[in-house]
């Protein structure tokens, strides 16, 4: 993983994020969108997840995004101020090659260096890549709720998932 770069997100980085978030719309259960939004609003995204200073990350390997990942806000109200939810996508062509577990742990990092204490997985479909990807990561089991989304003409589950910041 030498050759592989985690940086943060630039708003230049909205095409290449559009595109590998376009690809888990249309054909995975991680992300319960049907429809991908466009390059327009990953701009936004990106500038609006960095201006509160939260972290937004992408992985990148000879010029070319191979995935990304950002941390906000677990809700809004003030209570939740030091709580996050993590987002973490990895291009199909790169699945498999670290790039995941790089980009997550970078982002427990900066979520930390942050001020969050705890992170919060919502895993769209109980996706099992992305279940043990968590877990390798330092993140438990916290939570099921079943049948609560409807893709590709299945009932789907999410899983919840929790990482101690406070924690090293």
């Amino acid at each position: 993983m030498a050759d592989l770069t985690i940086r943060p997100a630039l708003t230049s980085d909205a095409q290449a994020v559009c595109d590998i978030y376009a690809f888990h719309v249309a054909h995975s259960t991680a992300t319960f969108d049907m429809d991908a939004p466009d390059v327009a609003a990953w701009g936004e995204k990106i500038a609006a997840v960095t201006a509160r200073g939260w972290p937004f990350l992408v992985a990148e390997r000879d010029g070319a995004v191979l995935g990304y990942c950002y941390a906000t806000q677990f809700r809004d109200r003030a209570a939740y101020a030091h709580t996050c939810e993590d987002s973490i996508y990895v291009a199909d062509t790169a699945r498999g090659g670290g790039v995941g577990s790089a980009l997550l742990a970078a982002l427990v990092d900066a979520a930390r260096a942050r001020g969050f204490e705890q992170m919060i997985a919502v895993i769209g479909g109980g996706e099992p890549a992305s279940v043990a990807l968590h877990a390798k990561c330092g993140f438990v089991h916290a939570g099921r709720m079943r049948n609560v989304g409807k893709k590709f003409g299945q009932l789907l589950d999410t899983v919840y998932m929790q990482c101690d910041l406070r924690e090293e």
